[in-house]
């Protein structure tokens, strides 16, 4: 995709790493509270890689990585229901159908995140 001018010109601190360097300060703190000095460390750790690391970009491409991997399995399950239904055995049809409409909502859920 293709960023507008405005959205090449944001900071590298986007919306979507601002939330989730929030959401490990709340983990940070909870841990804190509960005395958890090694998860503390940990998050800590995740904290200073968030703030050296994320970008939008760096994000899009994780999120487009995730929707092509989503997409081989739909491909898969799409091979195993043409299968199933090659040998005619209708418990077999049913099962890879369930699986397949699984691995479709997957799919259009991460497509719509986006």
């Amino acid at each position: 995709m293709l960023l507008s001018a405005s959205a090449a010109a944001q900071p590298i601190t986007s919306e979507n790493c601002n939330a989730k360097r929030e959401a490990i300060e709340r983990d940070i703190d909870a841990a804190k509270a509960k005395g958890q000095a090694q998860r503390v460390r940990g998050l800590e750790r995740a904290l200073s890689a968030n703030q050296r690391n994320c970008s939008e970009e760096r994000l899009q491409a994780e999120h487009r990585k995730r929707v092509k991997a989503q997409e081989r399995k739909v491909a898969e399950r799409q091979r195993e229901l043409q299968e199933a239904k090659h040998k005619g055995r209708a418990d077999k049809i049913a099962q890879r159908e369930g699986k397949l409409r699984e691995e479709e909502a997957e799919l259009e859920r991460l497509k719509a995140a986006h």
